[in-house]
């Protein structure tokens, strides 16, 4: 472990609050500094199994679009399972993870180690790496990243300067939306009377909370009935088709990119989404059997799901997907980039680490 190095570690109060995505869009602006950045997330949660082995599916993506070599890359040292919770309160599982970690730790060369913390506070707590621990055990800068919720975001903000104290460097509020500005200006002055300091508000963006199709599929545990080497395709918007076609067209006009969920038996339905903005089509229902349906989609590349589900559950699992997923597309990775570059305060960020600032473009 470089003598030099310092420590950024990126938190959260809330899981799914953006945590990934802020950590790739401050790495990826400060790699344009010609900062040399190494790379850790010691507690581990999202499982993808490689070579028969579970591990952090940000850990293996992360590091790859930063360019990062393995020897600047600290996989998790702990994925956080039920098996292995249970073997921690039995004692079965004494192992010292914070001892564990810090010698994992030896031999990065860099000027900045980023570390990307559980999704709470206290997420970790039992193995001893929540991110109050790891930044005490480091001695590490922390900005937490916050969806702003104005019944609890002030609360949950003030508790972490109180585990974190100086060492919380700023906040990032994440997935602002138009309709929370007018509490926006009154919320973040009160938290830097606080001393709890706002370093970007980045605004809410379809691209970065869109899911694609084979998300969708796991999700729904859905049958693909077609196109199923299409599931790559994004999904940034949902619509039900519940009326006549007429109503249904006018309402398809105004969204893009859409799943459009609807009645396996609703095949004029059906079809008109097909010839809009529809990225899938989700049948619900009884098992649909028309055919000229399934053949028009493969004419235009359209996957087609079906759920033995009714709509409304269905549109409930597809709504909660949406920003609840992880940032693994480039075109996404090239809007966080641009998102934090407009909307990101670098200079009291670099100055706090005691790296040179370029130009920020």
């Amino acid at each position: 472990m470089a003598k030099s190095a310092k420590y950024l570690l990126i938190g959260s109060t809330e899981p799914y609050s953006g945590k990934s995505t802020i950590a790739l869009g401050i790495a990826s602006q400060l790699q344009t500094q010609g900062v040399k950045l190494a790379y850790s997330k010691p507690l581990g949660n999202g499982k993808q199994e490689t070579d028969s082995v579970f591990t952090d599916s940000d850990s293996l993506f992360i590091p790859r679009i930063l360019g990062l070599s393995e020897a600047a890359v600290q996989p998790p040292i702990l994925m956080l399972t039920p098996d292995r919770v249970h073997q921690r309160v039995t004692s079965v599982d004494q192992t010292n993870y914070i001892q564990t970690f810090l010698e994992n730790l030896q031999g990065f060369e860099a000027d900045l180690v980023l570390l990307e913390g559980p999704g709470t506070l206290q997420e970790g707590c039992l193995f001893n790496l929540s991110t109050p621990e790891i930044a005490d055990t480091l001695d590490a800068s922390v900005i937490l990243v916050e969806r702003l919720e104005p019944q609890s975001s002030v609360d949950r903000l003030m508790f972490a300067q109180q585990q974190l104290g100086d060492r919380l460097m700023g906040v990032v509020i994440n997935d602002f939306t138009l309709e929370q500005q007018s509490i926006l200006t009154d919320i973040t002055t009160f938290l830097e009377q606080k001393g709890i300091r706002t370093l970007g508000v980045i605004p809410r963006n379809a691209l970065l909370r869109s899911v694609s199709v084979e998300q969708l599929v796991q999700q729904l545990q859905a049958e693909v009935m077609c196109c199923g080497n299409h599931l790559d395709l994004m999904v940034e918007s949902l619509s039900v088709g519940a009326m006549n076609v007429s109503a249904a067209m006018k309402y398809f006009d105004r969204s893009r990119n859409m799943a459009v969920v609807t009645g396996g038996d609703r095949t004029d339905i059906q079809l008109a989404a097909l010839e809009k903005s529809t990225h899938c089509l989700v049948l619900t229902g009884p098992r649909p059997t028309e055919n000229i349906v399934l053949s028009r989609a493969e004419d235009l590349e359209i996957p087609v799901l079906w759920v033995d589900r009714d709509t409304l559950t269905t549109v409930e699992i597809i709504d909660q997907a949406f920003g609840h997923t992880r940032l693994h597309r480039p075109g996404q990775v090239q809007c966080i980039t641009q998102l934090m570059a407009e909307h990101f305060n670098y200079h009291p960020v670099m100055q706090k680490l005691g790296l040179e600032v370029v130009t920020i473009q």
